[in-house]
């Protein structure tokens, strides 16, 4: 059921009621139009699971190492979106964030550089990598499995050099390891959660009222407050959580509150590429170039440019994965940005719900599939179960989300739902 009111201008607003609103999205859903569904709620069983099996686990220590143990492989996971929501991959991604990190560990350490100059030199080292992989992905025509899978073999030896030969260079910057192992202060924390939830109130009332002036259907106010409220619920709850004293003994080891600094970084990438693909043309040439390239091309958008873009993105965020890898690690070695590095990026991507066959995915998918890889790896841990048993998890959740996604496009195709 809908309501039609009348603005003081003459246009009629189709307003939908709270109960049509859920009925349209179950409609989507058993369309095929899943999102991150599938995610949420593995990533809440998994916590259930994980919480009684061991209840150290809801701890709010254990719940502060989940942001650090998840946050590289979030920030490289964000890049990779762009890059598979045209349907390519990158994979060289891990190693491209061990050389960026390299590159600012030899210039804080052996060159005493400050840590602004040698992290910006870092950053631009990923967006030079972006360039040329994108550039010869777009121009010269070679897929990006095989330009990628030659820059994942380069870049391991790029580092081996930069590291003359496999020396571990500790980091000792205080800002930069402060990046990944420091908390802010309980003001701070709580204020940036009420400045949080006031933001995105805003933003959703003012999206709300730009709609109805323009005629559009609006979302049900109800549903609109559910939203904030939710948002509310989870920020007040996690920073109530991390305010609390996690220090075993404050008098002697010191006082650890707050939540990690880290958080606000994802939340403002969160917030930045949310933005970008979702309210910029840019965005908007990127979907349509994943979802059909030839079509894309025929409009008029520039597809090479688009295709160079996302794995310049890629490789940025890539470097800022390796630079907060770097801090948690307060040094690099020859296997930074190595291992399972690069799986688990891929994974977060997928098992979040953006797709591997191009078109559809969101900033967001990464951050939730990087907490479902980042919870397997914490509770498996704390249940004392080994790396292999980890590797064979993970792997098996995210083949269960590839074929949701194949089962979700090709139910979606069934029923016109694309």
């Amino acid at each position: 059921m809908t309501t039609t009111t009348t603005t003081s201008a003459g246009v009629q607003v189709v307003k939908p009621t709270v109960a049509s609103h859920l009925h349209d999205y179950w409609g989507r859903v058993r369309g095929g139009d899943i999102g991150s569904l599938p995610a949420i709620l593995g990533l809440i069983v998994l916590c259930l699971i994980f919480g009684i099996a061991r209840p150290t686990f809801f701890s709010a220590v254990n719940f502060a190492n989940l942001f650090s143990q998840g946050a590289a492989v979030i920030f490289i996971a964000m890049g990779l979106v762009f890059v598979l929501l045209l349907g390519e991959i990158d994979l060289s991604a891990g190693f491209a964030s061990g050389v960026c990190g390299a590159v600012m560990a030899i210039l804080l350490t052996n060159h005493g550089w400050h840590w602004a100059s040698a992290i910006l030199v870092a950053l631009v080292t990923g967006l030079a990598i972006g360039f040329v992989l994108g550039f010869l992905v777009s121009k010269v025509g070679i897929p990006s499995f095989v330009v990628t899978l030659a820059a994942f073999l380069a870049f391991q030896g790029i580092l081996l050099v930069l590291l003359s030969g496999g020396k571990n260079i500790s980091i000792r910057e205080t800002f930069v390891l402060s990046l990944a192992n420091k908390n802010m202060s309980v003001v701070v924390s709580w204020a940036l959660a009420v400045l949080a939830v006031a933001g995105y109130a805003a933003l959703q009332f003012t999206r709300l009222r730009g709609r109805a002036v323009r005629g559009l259907v609006t979302d049900p106010v109800g549903i609109v407050l559910g939203r904030i409220v939710a948002l509310a619920v989870i920020l007040f709850a996690a920073v109530a959580v991390l305010t609390a004293e996690r220090s075993i003994n404050p008098l002697i080891s010191g006082s650890v509150k707050g939540v990690p600094i880290v958080a606000p970084i994802i939340a403002v990438f969160l917030i930045l590429w949310t933005f970008v693909l979702g309210r910029t043309a840019y965005g908007r040439h990127v979907y349509a170039v994943g979802g059909n390239t030839e079509a894309a091309r025929r409009a008029g958008i520039p597809v090479d440019r688009i295709r160079i873009s996302v794995f310049v993105i890629g490789s940025f965020m890539a470097a800022i994965g390796g630079i907060i890898a770097a801090s948690r690690a307060n040094s690099v070695d020859p296997n930074s940005g190595g291992s399972n590095v690069l799986l688990y990026a891929v994974g977060a991507a997928v098992i979040g719900g953006t797709s591997l066959f191009g078109g559809k995915g969101r900033v967001l998918d990464a951050v939730i599939g990087g907490a479902v890889i980042a919870v397997i790896d914490n509770g498996m841990g704390l249940m004392g179960y080994s790396a292999g048993t980890k590797f064979v998890v993970t792997g098996l959740i995210l083949l269960l989300a590839a074929s949701v996604d194949a089962l979700s496009r090709r139910r979606a195709a069934a029923t016109g739902n694309r």
